[in-house]
């Protein structure tokens, strides 16, 4: 098999394990993650063409939401299709370089997301704080710019990896301990000095996860003051309720982290397959999760879906 071979510096593929230590188990476990996937590339995939289809909706609430469905399609799709083949075909060889490949990816959309979801935070403090220049202050080519700008950010922090861990020897073996290519997971194989990777990982999560979510924490105390002064109660309710979507979507994609954290700190003896499984939740949950919520709570994008539905009645 190819992953026994070995050039100068690194094998030529590694072993993807899937879930140590529930092996027998894969098939059982594919079923809801491929459920998962199918309802994440269909409630993406849906989110953008309403938005692209109806000139209505090309506003920065809605542009912002499309950024953010178009991050949660690659996300998914970078690790399901081959965690499924894996669990279903017992694929478990991947080419190091598209190994390396995977993991740039999954980690650069990563810090996407977390840029888009604080982008969304000052949309929204925009739209509730000063409603007036809302128009004047959100233009297309701001919203263009911080789009480039969360590419650049996430391309800049994550370019180094890969070149870090192509000059490594792997004398510890090709079997990767995980059902995709993650940074640690790979730098474990590595001899030599591994500190920079495990200081740089560290500190590029810390500082990714710390600085966007005291901005969106910060946008959130501000918009809270500002409902708090309106007039009426109905006011305050409509106002805050256009906010309802967003902190459920960053919910659903900072909690899988917050756990994941704590349970690497207090269950530090926890069986393997507890952090991968965590690690799994935390790629496809907001995926799924989020189309629902904004089809749900956002009643340009509802109504537009049961449009469809009446269509296909008629």
């Amino acid at each position: 098999m190819s992953a026994i071979n070995t050039t100068e510096t690194h094998p030529e593929a590694f072993l993807l394990v899937g879930i140590p230590g529930l092996e027998h188990q894969h098939i059982w476990i594919s079923i809801p993650f491929f459920f998962a996937y199918t309802l994440a590339l269909l409630g993406n995939c849906t989110l953008l063409f309403i938005i692209w289809a109806d000139s209505a909706l090309h506003e920065p609430m809605y542009l912002f939401l499309a950024m953010l469905a178009t991050i949660d399609l690659v996300l998914s799709s970078t690790t399901l299709p081959k965690m499924l083949a894996i669990f279903w075909l017992r694929n478990q060889e991947i080419n190091f370089y598209a190994c390396l490949i995977q993991m740039f990816f999954l980690h650069s959309f990563s810090i996407m997301e977390s840029a888009v979801l604080l982008a969304m935070a000052f949309d929204r403090y925009v739209a509730i704080c000063k409603p007036l220049h809302y128009t004047t202050i959100l233009t297309k080519p701001l919203i263009i710019k911080i789009g480039l700008a969360a590419v650049t950010r996430a391309v800049t922090l994550m370019t180094p990896l890969p070149f870090l861990l192509r000059r490594f020897h792997y004398c510890r073996g090709t079997m990767i301990a995980h059902c995709y290519c993650e940074h640690m997971a790979v730098v474990r194989l590595a001899c030599g000095d591994t500190r920079f990777n495990n200081i740089y990982g560290i500190a590029v999560a810390m500082f990714i996860v710390v600085l966007d979510l005291l901005f969106v924490i910060l946008s959130y105390v501000f918009i809270l003051r500002a409902v708090l002064q309106l007039a009426s109660q109905e006011a305050r309710y409509k106002a805050f309720g256009t906010c309802v979507s967003h902190i459920g979507a960053i919910l659903s994609t900072y909690t899988p982290v917050v756990i994941s954290s704590v349970m690497h700190r207090v269950a530090r003896r926890a069986a393997p397959h507890v952090h991968i499984l965590l690690a799994i939740f935390y790629l496809l949950f907001p995926p799924m999760i989020n189309p629902i919520i904004y089809g749900v709570k956002t009643k340009q994008i509802r109504d537009h879906v049961l449009s469809l539905f009446r269509r296909k009645d008629v």
